[in-house]
């Protein structure tokens, strides 16, 4: 599988990264019942196809799926262990309560916690979750973020969910490493702002939700829709609900010629669009079993052509899908 220079981290990362959240299984934002064995299984598969990367958060399951990613690390050879990136700033009480919280002196305790449940000794990738803006000032949470840099607990720390203006006042503190924005055809508009800003100040960018959490990954049915159960954050989203849903699901239908021409899964054509965009390093891609990641090397290497990047952007505009810039500026060759 193909990497990408991983901003100037120096790492080099995979162009699909296994994305853990729905190993932390039910609960706030869950995605329904889900087993560690299958999870674990799924990341050892994906590690196998040549992914270099696992994504995770303390929120995911409140804890439990970094527990699983830590257990799918033990159980691997050191050498074969690939890279960790989780987040802070999201936390929990014993109620399954969940607030925000950047205060500096509990982002440093929350690194531990998650260094405790993952069994390591360093982050490579910590990352501010959300932003907070009734919490402290940004700049100090960076501050904190870029202290735990400095004492080798993490290798690289970056942001998620961020604007433009509070990476802006992240910067003056010290350098952002990365960015993890939403990006899909059904969620573009990172690639107006901030993923240009992230191109010009050097840091990495790994999108998430590249298939829309399932809607592009060409298997999604307003039936399924129908059937998804209390304990999947999708089922109360309006994406998955008419008349959004007639939109999403015509678009992911238009993903099919395309696909056809190249002998690819309409999965892998979504997830190609994504890292089509210039500035984005990587793009996060969720599996709940090992299956679900067969298909993740073709998508690595399908190069979508100018004729392609226009068939799908007249696609989003008859469907009317989603919103944001439809077109990369230019292809990575």
């Amino acid at each position: 599988m193909r990497t990408r220079p991983f901003g100037t981290t120096g790492m080099d990362i995979t162009v699909i990264g296994f994305g853990s959240w729905a190993v932390g299984g039910p609960g706030l934002m869950g995605w329904g019942a889900q087993s560690d064995d299958e999870s674990v299984a799924a990341i050892h598969h994906a590690v196998a196809l040549g992914v270099n990367w696992v994504d995770t958060a303390a929120v995911y399951g409140f804890g439990h799926s970094e527990k699983v990613v830590g257990r799918a690390l033990a159980e691997l050879p050191a050498a074969d262990r690939p890279l960790v990136f989780t987040k802070c700033g999201l936390v929990w009480d014993d109620d399954g309560v969940e607030s925000n919280d950047l205060r500096p002196e509990s982002i440093k305790q929350q690194c531990d916690d998650s260094l405790r449940r993952l069994g390591l000794d360093h982050i490579d990738l910590y990352q501010i979750h959300d932003p907070d803006p009734d919490g402290p000032p940004i700049e100090d949470s960076w501050g904190a973020m870029l202290e735990l840099v400095d004492a080798g607990k993490v290798r690289a720390a970056g942001v998620s969910n961020f604007d433009v203006a509070l990476l802006d006042r992240c910067a003056a503190v010290g350098p952002v490493a990365s960015l993890q924005p939403p990006l899909s055809l059904l969620r573009r508009e990172a690639a107006a702002d901030v993923v240009p800003w992230c191109a010009e100040h050097g840091a990495g960018v790994i999108v998430y939700s590249p298939l829309a959490s399932g809607l592009l990954s060409g298997s999604f049915t307003r039936e399924r829709a129908e059937r998804l159960p209390d304990g999947d954050w999708r089922s109360r989203a309006a994406a998955f609900k008419r008349p959004a849903l007639d939109r999403n699901l015509a678009l992911q239908d238009a993903l099919r010629p395309v696909a056809a021409r190249h002998g690819v899964s309409v999965d892998a054509v979504a997830i190609a669009w994504t890292l089509a965009w210039p500035g984005v390093t990587a793009a996060i891609v969720g599996a709940r079993t090992p299956a679900q990641a067969d298909g993740w090397p073709e998508a690595a290497a399908l190069r979508l052509t100018g004729e392609d990047l226009a068939e799908l952007a007249a696609a989003v505009e008859t469907t009317g899908a989603g919103s944001g810039p439809v077109t990369p500026g230019a292809f990575d060759k």
